[in-house]
């Protein structure tokens, strides 16, 4: 197929589009390379893709609506993934007006390309921050369950984008699915992430700062499973008015348009803590360890519902943490290491 992914010198973006033309698939790729953390990382990840044949990419913004539209028109793909974001809650606190850009305009221009131009199926990213101020008392978090308590502007911004998108659904006839992240970490990693912050700072011998006192708990996804839930999730192409049908399954198909959104997440959580001993285990050195309260924005514990991907793809992450936090150690020792030198 030909797939349109936004984000491909970005983490997540990076792993999908290899995934994707390993498979055998064109893939074009658009991104900005912006400078929130190191560019010369983002345009490494796209020299390996480049080698791949059936690659190609535009460098550009998403708030550059013409860029854009130009380029989803010269491909017309079947697929577009939209991964291309600011990312990062705390980051938002200091400069929300990146968010609104990238998070709002960009993904405004994005649904405007594919209204102009409609692929047979629209994947957005979202995120489990949307979940935010949610009172639930019993985990995990439902894809039905109210995300009407966002807590960090990154968090507002991705709702509206899934809102945004749904409004798109409904008005053209658009098949949409959002899926929301829980955690993702692995090989090349971004270096404002907790694993690669945590891995860096232990390997120099210097302390690590840990936020809301180590109390926290994270549904954490290697970045492999992710992808393959991504992947699967393309062929599942929401229809209104047909809903999967699964035992003990809540489909969140919107009533009056081919929406839905997903959680891309295993179920299970681990306790922050927990997640730093396995680092301090494969790195074979303890870490000196800052204990800070939380911070603005944070949420303390996010825990996948994992049942309505697995019905709609048979499909559900399964990697543990000992598994890949020993991959982003390989690659960060092997590879990222080496490059610096």
């Amino acid at each position: 197929m030909k797939i349109f992914v936004t984000g491909t010198a970005g983490f997540i973006g990076f792993h999908l589009a290899r995934r994707l033309l390993a498979d055998g698939h064109q893939v074009v790729g658009f991104d900005g390379l912006t400078p929130y953390y190191d560019v010369s990382l983002k345009r490494e990840r796209h020299a390996i893709l480049k080698r791949c044949n059936g690659f190609s990419a535009v460098e550009a913004m998403l708030e550059d609506k013409a860029a854009l539209e130009e380029a989803v028109a010269a491909f017309a793909p079947d697929i577009i993934v939209h991964l291309a974001a600011q990312a990062g809650v705390r980051y938002s606190l200091e400069h929300p007006e990146t968010y609104v850009g990238s998070n709002l305009v960009g993904t405004f221009n994005l649904l405007e390309a594919a209204r102009l131009h409609p692929p047979r199926h629209l994947l957005i990213a979202s995120t489990s921050s949307v979940y935010g101020g949610n009172e639930k008392l019993k985990m995990p978090f439902e894809e039905a369950d109210r995300t009407d308590f966002p807590i960090s502007t990154y968090a507002a911004t991705k709702k509206a984008g899934e809102a945004m998108s749904h409004a798109y659904a409904h008005l053209h006839e658009l098949p949409t699915t959002c899926f929301r992240f829980f955690t993702v970490y692995g090989p090349w990693g971004r270096p404002d992430m907790a694993l690669f912050k945590f891995v860096s700072a232990i390997e120099r011998g210097q302390p690590i700062e840990v936020y809301g006192e180590g109390r926290m708990q994270r549904d954490f996804t290697y970045i492999d499973d992710l992808v393959e839930g991504i992947v699967r999730l393309m062929d599942a192409v929401p229809e209104a008015g047909r809903p999967v049908e699964a035992e003990g399954v809540v489909d969140s198909l919107s009533p009056v348009a081919p929406w839905r959104v997903v959680n891309i997440g295993g179920g299970q959580p681990a306790g922050l803590m927990d997640f730093i001993a396995t680092i301090e285990k494969i790195l074979g050195r303890p870490a000196e360890k800052i204990l800070l309260p939380r911070q603005p924005g944070d949420v303390e514990q996010t825990f996948a519902n994992a049942g309505l991907i697995e019905a709609l793809t048979g499909y559900r992450p399964t990697t543990g943490i000992d598994e890949g936090v020993r991959a982003f150690v390989e690659w960060y020792r092997q590879d990222y290491l080496v490059r610096q030198d």
